[in-house]
């Protein structure tokens, strides 16, 4: 039972959530309202973990400046992403050897974005991820405590550069 995570993402989505204008400016800024979720960041971009993760190791990689669509990045800031996304993937390798990736963005809410601030995310892909649980019982099992891989990739991100 230690590695069994409820991702109950609807009482987010039905508006269950701190009071911020903006959750992931509020991770940029540490709001103790919002759960330090911050893995690594650089001048211009964060990395963090996605507070309802798809699977173990999600991450989400955004500008420390709020900017609400694609087009509206400096260049600066799309090649930091871009660079803070082939760093994550090397560490998401090392730590979890998955079997793939699903890597992009949500603009707009017609894609299913539900948070205007942009943002990329990095998931991690498996074989065989869909069980009996994720299909009969709405709850998914990870398989680390997103708590243990807020850690681990801390640990991983700091030591860039060195």
């Amino acid at each position: 039972m230690d590695y069994l995570f409820n991702t109950d993402k609807l009482k987010y989505v039905k508006g269950d959530k701190p009071d911020v204008d903006c959750i992931l400016c509020s991770i940029v800024e540490n709001d103790p309202k919002v759960p330090a979720l911050e893995v690594y960041r650089t001048e211009l971009s964060l990395i963090c973990l996605n507070l309802y993760p798809f699977n173990a190791g999600h991450l989400m990689v955004l500008p420390m400046r709020h900017v609400e669509s694609y087009e509206d990045l400096s260049k600066e800031e799309g090649m930091d992403i871009f660079n803070l996304t082939q760093i994550s993937i090397e560490i998401l390798n090392d730590l979890f050897k998955p079997a793939g990736y699903n890597v992009g963005f949500n603009v707009g809410m017609g894609s299913g974005a539900s948070i205007p601030h942009i943002h990329q995310h990095i998931v991690p892909r498996y074989n065989n991820e869909v069980g009996f649980l994720d299909v009969i019982g709405g709850a998914k099992i990870l398989v680390v405590d997103p708590k243990d891989v807020l850690t681990m990739l801390s640990e991983k991100f700091s030591k860039i550069g060195s």
